[in-house]
């Protein structure tokens, strides 16, 4: 038990200096955590017993899809059903079929084909998901995409791992027999949310403390349920999800297990790294350069294909494609399953380590970097436009020949106001927003609106930026302001441009390149509440007055969006 306390205090120890310093020098911090991992085993052999780690990592996988079943709306997704459902199984096949043929020419044996297809077809949800809820785009449209097409292939890397747990243990029969049993507990499941869970977690919201423990408490019950018929845990985990998060509680669950999930996913990342086995490189480098060249290019060109054909623009099946190539968590449990078992050599197991911290790595950069990459790509993609038939991204409600003298970008949270002040003034405005639910919320008040990204030139066309006297941006991205700023200015230097920053330095950059205000929340925050603390020493009821008045703006905006939070 000391071993596994002082291996685990090594383990943070050294990833917090990591983070720190890929921090201070604005690096993700996903590769820190897997080169520490690397540091800590086969580098320096600190860490040796790694059947622990694999053991917290996997509940650490098994915490994040929690989390992620507890955010997942299902609503949200219907929109992009087709694609994520139909798209994701074409998708998973194609790369199924090519990883195979590929290694039977490599003249791998049959068993072995069929395990690195397995490997190779899935990505990562863990990755992807923290990526994208660190940059807020889980709610855009090409994130609602990623987040259907990783809810498709998690339920089919279930399938694929009581498949080969089924291989010696009864075959069909036995493999039908456990999905029976999960189906039958997930309804169960159901009806104690809708029944019980809605009453016993009313109770909880009161305290905390108790609602934490019986969040926790649920999430292991289904795991271990759901180890004990046959399944994973991180299934029985996400299932438990799932039903939690159609609770109305669902937010303070997220905000109470958001720490220790953290935590935990330090560790899975730690342990990518701890299970690279040294290995003769030149023995591999080709079949190492097929699965590289299979997962960050094959990858990406088929989702581009996939995404057109479905009637989306490049821009979108771009940011898609690229965030999809890395290789699974579902990839590691199952070289590990095939290892452990006998299917395949430690050849397979060490190459599978290697693609997922080479790809996982990179994925932090790419999903980071990902408007760069399309500026630089853009142009060359037009060919995908053209297979789309029908534009599924044809969002929009402006009058015919209308001259918009006001472009405001991003409509959640700040631009509600901004946009109301707008309207009292009688400005002409049209709004551009990247969430299909708020332009389709425009839409039904007919506020002239276009769904759609500032770094797309296309929107930049569409806006007719050389006639706007004002432009505001609310979108805290710093490459999409600079870009901003330069085409407003290419096209009309006259105009006053104000955007976002949550960054000093990046603020005082955009006033370089030409900005009229940088907003910075924070400091407006600050400077909001020294006005009222200057008020409070003339007058005692303004706080008063200042706090129904900003009740009442709350609820108004409850009312009418409850999609702000």
């Amino acid at each position: 038990m000391e071993n596994i306390f002082l291996d685990i205090g090594v383990i943070i120890i050294v990833a917090g200096v990591g983070a720190y310093f890929a921090r201070a020098l604005r690096q993700p911090l996903i590769p820190a955590y897997i080169i520490v991992g690397i540091i800590l085993g086969p580098v320096l052999g600190i860490i040796t017993d790694k059947g622990v780690i694999s053991a917290l990592s996997e509940v650490g996988i098994a915490f994040l899809l929690f989390s992620v079943g507890l955010e997942l709306n299902l609503k949200k997704l219907k929109d992009v059903g087709r694609v994520a459902t139909i798209g994701a199984l074409v998708h998973m096949g194609l790369l199924f079929g090519a990883s195979y043929a590929a290694f039977k020419l490599l003249k791998y044996d049959n068993l072995t084909s069929v395990y690195i297809g397995l490997i190779l077809m899935f990505s990562s949800t863990l990755v992807t998901v923290k990526l994208l809820s660190d940059k807020n785009e889980i709610d855009s449209l090409h994130g609602r995409i990623i987040i259907g097409m990783l809810l498709m292939q998690d339920i089919v890397a279930v399938i694929a791992l009581s498949m080969l747990n089924s291989l010696g243990q009864g075959g069909l029969g036995s493999l039908v027999f456990i999905f029976l049993k999960g189906f039958v507990v997930f309804f169960i499941g159901l009806a104690l949310a809708r029944i019980v869970f809605t009453s016993v977690f009313r109770f909880a919201a009161e305290n905390d403390e108790l609602l934490f423990i019986l969040s926790i408490m649920t999430m292991f019950a289904f795991a271990i349920i759901y180890n004990y018929i046959g399944f994973s845990i991180v299934i029985g985990a996400f299932i438990a999800g799932l039903l939690l998060g159609s609770l109305p509680y669902n937010i303070e669950i997220i905000g109470r297990v958001k720490g220790i999930k953290d935590f935990f996913a330090v560790i899975f990342f730690v342990s990518i790294g701890l299970e690279l086995i040294p290995v003769n490189l030149s023995k591999i480098i080709l079949p190492l350069g097929v699965m590289l060249g299979l997962t960050l290019l094959l990858l990406p060109i088929i989702t581009l294909f996939i995404l057109a054909l479905f009637g989306y623009k490049r821009r979108t099946a771009f940011l898609t494609s690229i965030s999809l190539a890395q290789i699974s968590e579902f990839s590691l449990i199952i070289v590990a399953f095939g290892f452990n078992k006998g299917h395949i050599g430690s050849e397979v197991f060490s190459l599978t380590i290697l693609v997922a911290i080479i790809t996982i790595g990179l994925t932090a950069y790419i999903i980071k970097f990902d408007d760069k990459l399309y500026q630089w790509v853009g142009k060359k993609l037009t060919f995908f436009d053209k297979l789309s038939k029908h534009n599924k991204e044809l969002i929009s409600y402006l009058e015919e020949g209308a001259k918009h003298k006001v472009v405001l970008i991003g409509y959640d949270r700040i631009g509600y106001s901004i946009l109301q002040k707008l309207m009292k003034m009688k400005k002409n405005v049209v709004v551009v927003d990247l969430n299909p639910d708020v332009i389709k919320h425009l839409i039904k008040k007919k506020v002239p609106c276009i769904y759609g990204d500032i770094g797309d030139e296309e929107i930049m066309k569409r806006l007719s930026l050389e006639e706007a006297e004002l432009v505001i941006s609310t979108v805290p991205s710093h490459s999409d302001s600079l870009l901003l700023i330069k085409k407003v200015r290419e096209l009309n230097p006259e105009a006053t441009i104000i955007v976002t920053s949550y960054d000093t330095e990046d603020a005082l950059e955009l006033y370089k390149k030409g900005a009229d205000y940088v907003v910075v929340p924070h400091f407006l925050g600050g400077e909001h509440i020294s006005l009222i603390l200057e008020d409070l020493t003339t007058d005692l009821n303004k706080l008063l007055r200042i706090k129904i008045s900003h009740i009442k703006a709350l609820q108004e905006r409850k009312k009418r969006h409850p999609h702000h939070r």
